[in-house]
């Protein structure tokens, strides 16, 4: 599969591992990690599903992450239900990064894609990460999907790049 394009069911058989948030803000003891079947949550809800190519790192920590933290409630107003924030990161360090970054609930979860398994299986990748791309499913179906192709730019796949689509 190359991408995914609005119109497209969202595949079947994608997971992502995350530690459940707790409400507790200390980075330095996160939980157990839990699959999160990504293809069969989807079809209940809506979705904005946010792909970074490392947590912590600059663009990601600067703007993007905090566009949609800003944002948030414009989401919920259109709809969206989730903001699911993925990287190869593994589940912890994505953990540690939603905790440092004030998140105590699930509006926000902070994903690893293990391996880069999704983002491989769709072909959004560069080298060991991700690219930087956005896809909002709609109770299974995808409604948008874009690539950032310009290195730092989240005009696709910021918050307010999201909101303008929806």
């Amino acid at each position: 599969m190359s991408g995914l394009k609005a119109g497209d069911n969202f595949p079947e058989n994608v997971s992502f591992t995350y530690v459940a948030p707790t409400g507790e803000l200390d980075i330095t003891a996160c939980g157990l990690g839990i699959q999160y079947d990504a293809s069969n949550e989807f079809k209940n809800k809506k979705v904005a599903l946010v792909a970074v190519p490392g947590a912590f790192t600059p663009t990601c920590q600067v703007s993007h992450v905090p566009s949609y933290l800003a944002h948030l409630d414009d989401l919920k107003a259109k709809g969206v239900d989730q903001v699911i924030f993925i990287a190869s990161n593994d589940h912890w360090v994505m953990a540690a990064w939603g905790k440092a970054n004030g998140v105590k609930d699930d509006s926000i979860l902070f994903m690893s894609d293990a391996g880069l398994e999704f983002s491989k299986r769709i072909g959004w990748t560069q080298g060991d990460r991700t690219l930087r791309y956005a896809i909002v499913v709609d109770h299974g179906k995808v409604t948008y999907a874009e690539v950032d192709d310009v290195r730092g730019s989240i005009e696709k796949t910021g918050a307010e790049g999201v909101l303008a689509k929806l």
